[in-house]
């Protein structure tokens, strides 16, 4: 025979069961939320050196869609980014990495291009290490956030947001300085 029980004693254990249940799952959402005593805050400043056409292009093209003008502003059009980091705006100051990765126009309307881009350091302390940089890059607004997904050497774990100003841009050589802040956990 079965063992019975009586209705004070189902609901002790249920109740026993749910209190259980709700510790386990408030312990690990906490741990998401909660900064972890050793995480550390830093906020890095950089600039992006980007030339779109010439010999001494940082931007490609790659592809777009067939009859279409391939441009920043034409959905589906895909670039290829190679850009130089510096310490400042000037082309002379130090360079410390290069920024590497994709761009998509993915707005119809040509508003946004989605930025997948690796901050890759070669100087300064950072050598060796990366930023991995993913999100919608809202081109006709001055300021830009992205987030920091993750990163590798001295960035492993990272997570923050990069913000994009941009500093400087001349039509004529379509040469521009993008102010590159990254704000980051780790």
């Amino acid at each position: 025979m079965a063992p019975s029980f009586s209705t004070p004693t189902k609901f002790m254990s249920f109740t026993t069961f749910l209190l259980i249940i709700s510790i386990i799952v408030c312990e690990s959402n906490g741990n998401d939320q909660v900064s972890k005593p050793n995480q550390s805050e830093t906020t890095l400043v950089f600039y992006l050196h980007d030339v779109t056409t010439g010999p001494n292009a940082t931007v490609a093209t790659v592809i777009g869609l067939r009859g279409k003008v391939w441009s920043y502003i034409t959905f589906g059009t895909i670039f290829m980014v190679d850009d130089p980091v510096h310490l400042s705006p000037s082309v002379s100051s130090t360079q410390v990495g290069r920024a590497q990765g994709l761009l998509a126009a993915s707005a119809l309307d040509g508003s946004n291009v989605n930025v997948i881009l690796s901050v890759v350091f070669n100087n300064l302390e950072y050598s060796g290490s990366t930023i991995e940089i993913q999100g919608v890059n809202r081109q006709r607004e001055n300021y830009r956030e992205l987030s920091i997904v993750s990163g590798t050497g001295k960035f492993r774990f990272a997570r923050g947001f990069a913000s994009l100003e941009t500093s400087f841009y001349d039509a004529s050589t379509t040469r521009s300085v993008i102010r590159l802040t990254l704000n980051i956990i780790m």
